[in-house]
């Protein structure tokens, strides 16, 4: 069996805005510890997949960018997706581009993708290497759609679930995907066993194409023309392929409509990175409960969330609060408020919201 990393290192995170950017996306920044989002997550899959064998999926506008975060990764495998397709397209892409290398030279075509996003915090990497490991034996030995369960700690509103159905060798058969619940039913999906749906995906990536043909409509037809394309050896190229694609995620697109979805425990110490007031989950923190960086100081202050890059940030007397300050904004807001600064982002006029 061969193994192939499958990062996914698109999007911008405008919730993690100001310090996020178009030019600066959060899984190129530091926010768990000094090395950014992604160079962490590519140096967690090195346990999985050699560097050669290791696809990063991301914007076409932080392809160079990308690149030069992940000096070990052949510039080649950093695939520039040319318009935002979701998940599903950019996952068969990467699929059929490893099908096509794998036969390049008359060989056969048995890889497994293991699949992740870059914006992830891990507290027990051996344990998730090995549990990725075991997912892609899984997927080889199975010809199954395999994802990771994450053991929740809490009731969040914020992920997805998957409810485990009945036990088979080396997991569980999925018995069906929910959306992020309120508060009660994630209490509940909780206390039933559910788990929380990672992101984290397993699957040899024939299989994947055959799955994304039988019951994916918005992908499959740009895949047999990319296909086709290939085989007469004709030119058709990535931006034909995601001009022709409906955007959807994998989950929508593929994993809810099939019946061949197998799921594994996962209890590593994962979070996903997505707002400043994850950061308290995923970095260490002083014995008030504050995250800082940067030039700071608290006093008589607990549970805050600070990043400083410049200027000195002090806080006395207060909590509950984040304040990120960079040169030309400073933002201040309650944790609670953090978690949706959309609302934010779309009253903010030109040009303060796009402060370089």
């Amino acid at each position: 069996m061969t193994r192939w990393a499958v990062i996914l290192a698109g999007g911008v995170g405008s919730r993690f805005w100001p310090l996020s950017t178009p030019t600066r996306p959060k899984q190129l920044l530091p926010l768990v510890d000094r090395d950014p989002l992604l160079a962490n997550a590519a140096r967690r899959m090195a346990a999985v997949a050699e560097p050669v064998n290791t696809l990063v999926l991301t914007n076409a506008e932080l392809r160079d960018a990308v690149a030069r975060v992940l000096p070990g990764i052949p510039v080649e495998n950093v695939i520039a997706e040319p318009r935002p397709s979701g998940t599903a397209a950019a996952l068969a892409w990467a699929a059929s581009e490893i099908v096509a290398r794998e036969t390049a030279n008359g060989g056969a075509s048995d890889g497994v993708m293991v699949c992740i996003h870059a914006d992830w915090a891990i507290a027990n990497e051996a344990m998730f290497a090995s549990t990725l490991r075991d997912a892609a034996a899984l997927a080889e030995s199975s010809g199954s759609l395999v994802t990771v369960g994450i053991v929740p700690t809490r009731p969040d509103t914020g992920f997805g679930y998957i409810e485990v159905g009945a036990a088979v060798e080396g997991g569980f058969r999925v018995r069906r995907f929910i959306e992020k619940p309120d508060r009660e039913g994630a209490k509940l999906l909780v206390d039933s066993g559910a788990l929380w749906n990672s992101g984290i995906f397993c699957w040899r990536a024939a299989d994947f194409l055959g799955e994304i043909r039988q019951h994916t409509p918005e992908v499959a037809p740009a895949l047999d023309r990319h296909a086709t394309a290939r085989a007469s050896r004709a030119s058709r190229s990535r931006e034909e392929f995601f001009a022709f694609v409906k955007s959807i995620s994998v989950d929508e697109g593929l994993l809810e409509r099939s019946s061949n979805v197998l799921v594994v425990r996962g209890e590593f110490g994962w979070d996903d990175v997505g707002t400043w007031a994850a950061l308290r989950r995923a970095c260490v923190h002083d014995s008030a409960g504050n995250v800082a960086s940067g030039r700071t100081h608290l006093l008589e202050s607990r549970n805050n969330v600070v990043h400083a890059e410049g200027d000195a940030v002090v806080l006395y007397g207060v909590e509950d609060l984040v304040v990120i300050s960079r040169p030309g904004l400073t933002l201040v807001t309650t944790v609670e408020k953090s978690e949706d600064l959309k609302t934010l982002l779309d009253s903010l006029p030109p040009d303060i919201k796009n402060i370089p």
